[in-house]
């Protein structure tokens, strides 16, 4: 089959594509002949060298996936050559990525697509890393109540959009982060209903005209580096906060101030380490039942690539110019 792989850590570049063996589903697996995938952060740190997951070299990347079962593996009930699935499956240690003809994966790991969802099967590749991430953070760890007020930080972003929507479905008030009118109005659309334009108002500003000084009960950090200090800062005492970009260095001194407790969220743990498989299904139904009520829409980039055109998908995301999620189609 044919895949688009890295041989070497380095830029968008570092792409070819090659010939490499089909995959055989072992026990509790299926092949899927991918449709589409889409593009995460993750990957183009794994590319880059910075984080050290990713599988060996030469190295197919890409968790998110959708396509349609190819061959079923042994023990496995539930799926059936011919079902449309998605999930976010691999591409990293030990387990081959999306960009490829075919792609190996847990069935545990996936969900199937109906007509009820109203959603075409390529579009289903943008959600599920984006969504068991956001879900994870705002209903696993923080446990978000109904009427709470709440901040989420980068509303238009891959991870920031899909919290959006799960926080409005959960009963919540939303305050988001955005840089443009435009991306303000793309906020409102997904439920938001307060818009912090960060570039123009300061932390305190939009704690006090928001808040009344309070700041925010639940806080997502969705950006890392910087972002997280500012975070700190927004969220209230005895609060919580949740990151999914905590590879930096921050003084915590106003966390034990504020009493606060921080949740990280790495959704490549079960992949990576095993930990959690058995509770991945009832995530993925969570993101089926949403899909099936019109609770949650992708937000997808205005520019789509071809699997060979994944450098410059890379280029894209790296720019910091995307909108939502990059689709990547094979």
């Amino acid at each position: 089959m044919k895949a688009m792989v890295i041989e070497e850590f380095g830029g968008p570049e570092v792409f070819v594509e090659r010939e490499v063996d089909t995959p055989e589903p072992a026990e509790g697996q299926v092949r899927i002949k991918v449709v589409a995938s889409s593009v995460n952060p993750l990957e183009t740190k794994i590319r880059s060298g910075l984080v050290k997951t990713g599988p060996a070299m030469p190295a197919i990347l890409n968790g998110d996936v959708s396509g349609v079962v190819d061959k079923v593996g042994p023990g496995v009930t539930g799926f059936s050559e011919g079902d449309e699935v998605f999930g976010c499956a691999g591409g990293v240690k030990g387990w081959q990525g999306a960009l490829a003809d075919y792609m190996i994966a847990d069935v545990r790991l996936l969900g199937k697509r109906t007509p009820a969802m109203g959603l075409p099967l390529n579009e289903c590749a943008a959600l599920p890393l984006v969504f068991l991430t956001a879900w994870s953070a705002l209903v696993d760890r923080a446990g978000i109540q109904a009427g709470e007020h709440v901040l989420i930080h980068a509303g238009t972003g891959g991870v920031g959009h899909v919290a959006i929507q799960i926080a409005k479905y959960l009963g919540a008030r939303v305050a988001t982060t955005v840089s443009s009118e435009e991306k303000a109005e793309l906020a409102r659309d997904l439920g938001a209903d307060d818009i912090i334009f960060y570039k123009d108002e300061s932390v305190e500003d939009y704690k006090q005209r928001l808040t009344g000084g309070k700041g925010f009960s639940l806080v997502f950090d969705t950006v890392g580096g910087v972002n997280v200090d500012r975070s700190i800062e927004a969220t209230a005492v005895n609060g919580r906060l949740c990151s999914i970009n905590t590879r930096s260095s921050h003084d915590l001194s106003q966390m034990h101030a504020k009493s606060l407790t921080l949740h990280v969220i790495f959704r490549s743990i079960s992949l990576l380490h095993g930990v959690g498989m058995d509770d991945q299904p009832k995530l993925l139904k969570a993101l089926c039942d949403l899909l099936e009520q019109g609770k949650v829409k992708p937000l997808l980039d205005s520019k789509r690539f071809k699997f060979t055109e994944i450098s410059e998908a890379h280029r894209l995301i790296e720019s910091g110019q995307a909108v939502g999620k990059i689709l990547l189609e094979r």
